[in-house]
C-alpha cells in the first residue's frame, strides 16, 4: 500500500493483521482505527442493517484506554475494530439474541471470547444482527431486515447475517459469529467472506444450557484467511492457528452430492466446489471425487434443532413475544422431548461412518450452499414450514459438522451470475483439523483470490 494513501481510506480499511501491525509500530493509533470504523458504520449500516447496536462512545473510550496500555506493541489484535454477534455477553450491553422475548437487562461481564479479544487489543465497535435465538438461516426481526451487501434484494443468510454483512460491506475487517447448523458458514457464503467454525472444545462456547449439547461453536468471519486465522488463534488461545505455512500434501475428497435426493444443487454452487478442488490440485494436493456418508444425519439434525431449542428457551422472560415461526418451532421441540426421540446412538452411527471415511481423506470439499440466498424479506412473519423449507433447500450441506462437532469453513469461489451474489466451497476436517483447514484455505486464497469487500 502506498504511503501517500490517506489513513482514513488506507491502512484503517485494510486487513486486520496489517492494521494491528501499524498500531504496534506506532504508525496508527487505536483511536484512528476505531474512529474510522465508526464513521464507516455510521455511513454504511443503513444499507445492510448489519449492526443493531453501535458502541460509538464506549468504543472510542476503549480505544483511548488501549492507547495507554504498556503492552500495546505486542498485542496481536492491537486497535482492530471488531463486531460481536448480539447473542453473547458484552459488558454493559444487553444480549437480546434477535428476540423481543429475551431479557433486556445489561450484563455485568464479558463472555470469555470477548475477554480474550479485548485482552488481545481488539475494540468492540458494535453488536450485529442475528435471527431470533439464532434459529433461522435468514436474518430479520420486526422492522429490520439485514440485506446482502452485494445485492440488497437478497438475504445475508443467517443466523450470523449481521456479522457477514458487516465484514462484506467493509464496516469492520473481522466479526465474531455463533455457528449452529451453519450459522457462520451460511452467511459467509452468502456475503462472500471467509468463515470458519472450529471443532468442539477449541473455543469456549458457553451459550445457554449446554451450547445445544455441543452443537454451537464460536466462529470467525473475515475478509481474508489470514485475518480469520489470527482472530481464531486469539479465541482459542492457540497462537499456532495464526501460522499459515502450506500443509503437506493432503488427500482431499470432492463430495458434491447433497445429503438427500430431495435436495437439488444449483450448478453454480457445484462449480464453486469444483473450482476449490481445482485450486487444491494446483497446490499439489491429491483430489478425487467421492460421496460423503450422510446416512440419517438430516433427520438426526432436525430432531436436535427442534428439541434443543425448546430446552434452551425455558429461560425466556417473555415467551409470548416470540415470533410465530419460533413459537411453533419450540412447540414441536417440546413434543420431540416428550416422545424421547433424541438418542446418542444417532450421532454415534454418523460419526463412526465419518471416521471411516476420513481414514482415506484429510479434508472434504463440498458446496457450502445448494442455491443463492433467499430474497430479503420479512421471513419472520411467515409460517414455520415456509422458513424450514426455504432453509433446507439452500443450506443442506452445513449442519452435519455441527452435529458431530468437527471443524468446517466456507471460502469464496466466485459470483453467481443470476443472483449477483457470491458462491463458495465448504471445507471440513476431522477433530483437530482447524490448522489444516486454515492452511489449505490460505493456499486456495492465493490461487483463487476474491474481491474482499463490496467497496474494494
Amino acid at each position: 500500500m502506498e504511503s501517500s494513501m490517506p489513513r482514513e481510506t488506507g491502512m484503517a480499511r485494510g486487513p486486520a493483521a496489517a492494521m494491528a501491525a501499524s498500531v504496534r509500530d506506532g504508525s496508527l493509533a487505536p483511536t484512528e482505527t476505531v474512529g474510522t470504523a465508526l464513521d464507516r458504520i455510521a455511513a454504511g449500516n443503513r444499507k445492510t442493517n448489519a449492526f443493531v447496536v453501535v458502541r460509538s462512545a464506549k468504543a472510542r473510550a476503549d480505544a483511548l484506554a488501549l492507547e495507554q496500555r504498556s503492552d500495546l506493541d505486542v498485542l496481536p489484535l492491537a486497535g482492530v475494530p471488531i463486531a460481536i454477534e448480539h447473542n453473547i455477553a458484552v459488558e454493559g450491553e444487553s444480549t437480546l439474541a434477535g428476540s423481543a422475548a429475551t431479557d433486556t437487562a445489561v450484563v455485568a461481564a464479558d463472555h470469555p471470547v470477548v475477554r480474550r479479544l479485548r485482552a488481545a487489543g481488539a475494540v468492540v465497535v458494535g453488536l450485529t444482527a442475528v435471527s431470533e435465538l439464532g434459529l433461522w438461516s435468514t436474518t430479520e426481526s420486526e422492522g429490520r431486515i439485514s440485506r446482502n451487501p452485494w445485492n440488497s434484494a437478497r438475504s445475508t443468510g443467517g443466523a450470523s447475517g449481521g456479522a457477514a454483512a458487516a465484514v462484506a460491506a467493509g464496516l469492520v475487517p473481522v466479526a465474531h459469529g455463533n455457528d449452529l447448523l451453519g450459522s457462520v458458514r451460511i452467511p459467509a457464503a452468502c456475503c462472500g467472506v471467509f468463515g470458519i467454525k472450529p471443532g468442539r472444545h477449541t473455543v469456549p462456547a458457553e451459550v445457554g444450557v449446554d451450547s445445544w449439547s455441543g452443537m454451537v461453536e464460536k466462529g470467525v468471519l473475515a475478509t481474508t484467511v489470514g485475518d480469520a486465522a489470527l482472530a481464531l488463534s486469539v479465541l482459542a488461545a492457540r497462537p499456532d492457528l495464526a501460522e499459515l505455512d502450506p500443509p503437506g500434501r493432503l488427500r482431499i475428497g470432492l463430495a458434491i452430492a447433497p445429503p438427500s435426493r430431495l435436495f437439488r444443487v444449483d450448478r453454480h454452487w457445484t462449480a464453486a466446489a469444483r473450482t476449490a478442488a481445482s485450486a487444491a490440485v494446483a497446490a499439489g494436493h491429491l483430489v478425487e471425487s467421492t460421496t460423503l456418508p450422510y446416512g440419517e444425519s438430516i433427520i438426526s439434525v432436525g430432531l436436535r434443532w427442534l428439541a434443543f431449542a425448546a430446552r434452551e428457551a425455558v429461560t425466556l422472560v417473555r415467551p409470548e413475544a416470540l415470533q410465530p415461526r419460533t413459537r411453533r418451532h419450540l412447540a414441536l421441540g417440546r413434543l420431540i422431548q416428550r416422545l424421547r426421540l433424541i438418542r446418542p446412538a444417532q450421532v454415534d452411527r454418523v460419526e463412526a461412518r465419518l471416521l471411516e471415511f476420513f481414514e482415506r481423506y484429510d479434508v472434504v470439499i463440498t458446496p457450502t450452499l445448494a442455491a443463492p440466498p433467499p430474497r430479503a424479506r420479512a421471513w419472520h412473519t411467515l409460517g414455520w414450514l415456509a422458513n424450514v423449507v426455504t432453509s433446507a433447500r439452500y443450506s443442506p450441506f452445513t449442519p452435519l459438522w455441527n452435529m458431530v462437532g468437527w471443524p468446517a469453513a466456507s471460502i469464496p469461489m466466485g459470483m453467481h451470475p443470476g443472483s449477483k451474489t457470491p458462491v463458495a466451497a465448504q471445507l471440513a476436517a476431522p477433530p483437530g483439523g482447524e490448522s489444516t483447514l486454515l492452511r489449505l484455505s490460505a493456499q486456495l486464497e492465493s490461487i483463487h483470490p476474491w474481491k474482499r469487500t463490496v467497496i474494494d
